[in-house]
């Protein structure tokens, strides 16, 4: 046998691959850090999108999506059943996740979708794990209600309205408040609560921490 083929490999050789082990590792971390990002990125977007879709459609016809007494007189299309609140009293009556067809916080989405201010459909079906509810990065549903008798998250959150966003996994939580408002989901005007203990008091840094891998309810005040 060849005495060079008997040696194994050189130091120099393992060197070589460990360090092409590394580039790679670190190609793969690095990778999964822009996937983070680019989730954190949509889940923000999601909340910025919102108060555009309310406010363009409240300055194009001086009512609110859902809430509006004109609405037939105001968009085209196949309009849901009549509200089941009051009409035209500044409130979007409902939860941000009503599996109510007639609240206005669910016709709220047809509205601004017939007034071409978001996409989506326009058939309403706001039953739960329908299609009709915008999503998340994550499949979570997304929505807005008025800032009256809002139970999600014990202790208010300062706006008129509520947007709250379901299924964000903790590990994106901190960044996204970070992004969004204070950096502390107990606090400010972004607050997250541990999908399980929904009702309940915002959930503290420590206990975002403790539960990366589950999801969160994040819930805005605008």
């Amino acid at each position: 046998m060849n005495r060079s083929q008997s040696q194994g490999f050189t130091l120099i050789e393992i060197a070589i691959v460990l360090v092409i082990i590394g580039l790679l590792l670190g190609g793969v971390l690095k990778g999964q850090e822009l996937i983070n990002s680019a989730k954190v990125k949509s889940y923000a977007t999601d909340f910025r999108n919102i108060p555009v879709f309310l406010y363009g459609f409240q300055d194009r016809f001086r009512a609110l999506p859902g809430d509006d007494p004109a609405i037939v007189a105001h968009v085209t299309g196949t309009l849901a059943t009549t509200p089941a609140g009051t009409i035209g009293n500044g409130v979007i009556n409902g939860a941000w996740n009503t599996t109510t067809n007639t609240d206005e916080s669910c016709l709220f989405w047809q509205h601004v979708r017939l007034a071409n201010v978001a996409p989506g459909s326009t058939t309403v079906d706001c039953s739960a794990g329908g299609t009709y509810w915008p999503r998340n990065a994550n499949g979570g549903p997304i929505g807005l209600q008025s800032n009256t008798g809002f139970a999600t998250i014990t202790g208010g959150l300062n706006g008129s309205y509520i947007i709250c966003s379901a299924n964000i996994l903790g590990q994106f939580v901190l960044q996204l408040d970070a992004t969004m408002d204070d950096g502390d989901p107990a606090t400010g005007s972004m607050r997250a609560i541990l999908t399980s203990a929904i009702p309940g008091a915002a959930s503290s840094v420590a206990t975002v921490n403790a539960n990366l891998a589950n999801s969160f309810t994040v819930c805005m005040g605008v």
